[in-house]
């Protein structure tokens, strides 16, 4: 049986998530309700790299509702591609941070699955950090995770949660080819003839 706790975290995740999907600003402070619920359901469940997931989720929520709503001098603030010399070392980096971190909870704690527990978490904060900034590669980070959460959390026992990460996997392909349509071209790209003008989601 589903405990409330979980069907709660659940429900304000979910229309966090959905909210992101569509660029709106309030995703950031139901995001907030939702991972701090969510850090308590985790601890429940020995995924230890979670509970810290979402305490990061919290933070960098406060900041990125601050970024969103404060804009660019005044502006909204533009969806873009991150520039491939980014990605190049970013993607690097996270196998390397997650390998790292694994290795600690594996010697340290009683973590379940620590290096799936660490990839969830290292390539989630590539994904908010992205996600803050608002650029369109935040959903290939998203899928990946996703991808590895979900048949995680089934394991665990955390159905409901499970499946509202395989429908965040769906999500995040439509989320990227939404984001995309609305991106600015990449800096390190010519322009394109015609390109979109972006559109902003605030209310």
């Amino acid at each position: 049986m589903t405990a409330p706790l979980e069907w709660a975290a659940n429900g304000m995740t979910a229309v966090a998530i959905v909210l992101a999907g569509r660029n709106n600003v309030h995703t950031w402070w139901t995001g907030i309700v939702g991972c701090t619920l969510f850090a308590i359901l985790f601890a429940e469940s020995r995924l230890y790299a979670d509970v810290a997931l979402q305490g990061f989720f919290v933070a960098t929520s406060v900041a990125g509702w601050w970024k969103w709503a404060r804009g660019d001098h005044g502006d909204p603030l533009p969806i873009t591609h991150a520039s491939v010399a980014n990605l190049a070392w970013t993607v690097p980096l996270g196998a390397v941070a997650t390998a790292g971190y694994g290795a600690l909870l594996h010697f340290t704690t009683n973590a379940y699955a620590p290096f799936l527990d660490s990839a969830v978490l290292v390539f989630s904060v590539i994904g908010q950090i992205l996600m803050m900034q608002r650029r369109v590669e935040n959903w290939a980070f998203w899928l990946l995770v996703n991808s590895i959460a979900a048949p995680l959390y089934f394991s665990r026992g955390l159905t409901l949660t499970a499946v509202l990460y395989a429908g965040f996997w769906v999500n995040a392909m439509v989320s990227w080819r939404n984001w995309y349509r609305l991106a600015t071209p990449r800096a390190d790209a010519a322009p394109a003839t015609g390109a979109l003008s972006s559109e902003r989601s605030w209310s």
